[in-house]
């Protein structure tokens, strides 16, 4: 456990050291890089990791220091194809009139200080259900194959040297709450220039969308460290156009105004410099931000959750969970005894088959076709006589 949550921290110490250009300070030698390598690619940081251990080559085995690299490599060359990447799929869509709305947008690499630190986020577009497979088709058409399905939600599609995309038909959230409250704020949505079919939200309304999406997935233990950098990064930028005030107001309806502003000051506590009048006043028990770190940093191993609204709303999800799971076995049962009962009537079919068959067998039944159960019994009598005759 305590391996666990030191990895995480110093995770966040190389990772900051880079957000922040900062002096890095974390014992590498006490590092298991394999652990390591598979926590930063879990969180989608493993290229930071590389920037942040430069100049420290020597302490890394050759084999996860090459990883580290390749994982480099990767964003630097997405970086390279993402405008491009974008501007294709949106240009594609837009032609063959698909209204859809980007859910968050696709410039956020370039809130970077060092573009090749961004992420190979996947564009994540919403669509209604009709327009949604009109799309699907489209991004076969370009060349990309569907690589996961969320089920009852959408799907991610990859291609080589494209940036990935998420079709989204419904939003993703099993809470009733969210998805009503969140559907408003998919309203705000004007025209991207210069598409005619293509929409974005505003940055009010991407950084409520953010918010909202972060505290959600850090209930369910799918926060990353990513998600945490580009959330901080996007209120940096845009802060002078968010009304604080009211983007509070909106994460009260959906219950989570007070979780969502604690993931905002732990990313500014491992990410942020001052300079921002919003972290000004320090909070007044830094304890819960201790319950908020170990659970994030050990993927939910570490839960000693305290916070009502992360408890609340992780309840409403089991709700909805178990909901599902009930729905899923009465299916599956009524699965099973539609093929029981497909099962009977095969079988009863193969003993008392229908009357053309049967007179395709006995003539005579043509001429009388009430006796057909006669022939029936007849038919049966004389199959069990061969089986008895072959068992002899």
């Amino acid at each position: 456990m305590n391996q666990l949550l030191f990895e995480g921290r110093s995770l966040v110490g190389i990772v900051s050291s880079i957000i922040r250009q900062d002096d890095l300070h974390i014992p590498l030698s006490r590092l298991d890089w394999g652990s390591m390598f598979r926590l930063a690619d879990y969180h989608n940081v493993a290229n930071v990791v590389y920037l942040g251990l430069l100049g420290y080559g020597d302490q890394l085995p050759e084999k996860w220091r090459d990883r580290f690299f390749a994982r480099y490599q990767e964003a630097l060359l997405f970086g390279e194809h993402c405008k491009e990447s974008v501007n294709e799929v949106l240009t594609w869509l837009d032609m063959r009139d698909i209204t859809c709305v980007l859910l968050t947008s696709e410039g956020l690499r370039e809130f970077y200080h060092i573009p090749e630190a961004a992420a190979n986020s996947p564009m994540e577009i919403l669509l209604d259900d009709e327009e949604y497979f009109l799309a699907k088709g489209y991004l076969i058409d370009l060349g990309y194959e569907a690589d996961q399905n969320y089920v009852g939600i959408g799907e991610l599609f990859r291609r080589i040297s494209g940036v990935p995309v998420i079709l989204y038909h419904n939003l993703p959230y099993k809470d009733g709450r969210y998805t009503k409250n969140l559907a408003r704020i998919m309203e705000t949505a004007y025209i991207k220039e210069p598409y005619e079919n293509i929409q974005m939200l505003p940055p009010e309304s991407e950084f409520l969308f953010r918010m909202a999406e972060a505290a959600y997935r850090y209930v369910t233990d799918e926060l990353t460290l990513r998600e945490v950098i580009d959330l901080l990064l996007f209120y940096q930028v845009w802060n002078e156009q968010i009304d604080m005030g009211e983007i509070k107001k909106k994460l009260t309806k959906i219950q989570i105004d007070g979780l969502a502003d604690k993931i905002l000051w732990i990313a500014h506590m491992w990410f942020g410099k001052p300079g921002f009048s919003y972290f000004e006043d320090q909070p007044e028990d830094i304890s819960v931000y201790d319950v908020l770190e170990n659970r994030l940093l050990t993927k939910g191993v570490v839960n000693q959750e305290t916070d009502e609204q992360a408890i609340k709303l992780r309840a409403r999800i089991e709700k909805e969970e178990n909901k599902e799971s009930r729905e899923e076995a009465r299916d599956l049962k009524k699965e099973k005894f539609k093929e029981y009962l497909d099962e009977i009537k095969k079988k009863m079919k193969w003993i008392f088959p229908d009357y053309h068959y049967m007179s395709s067998i006995y003539p005579s039944l043509e001429k009388i076709p009430v006796l057909l159960p006669v022939f029936w019994v007849t038919r049966g009598i004389r199959l069990l006589l061969r089986m008895l005759k072959k068992s002899e």
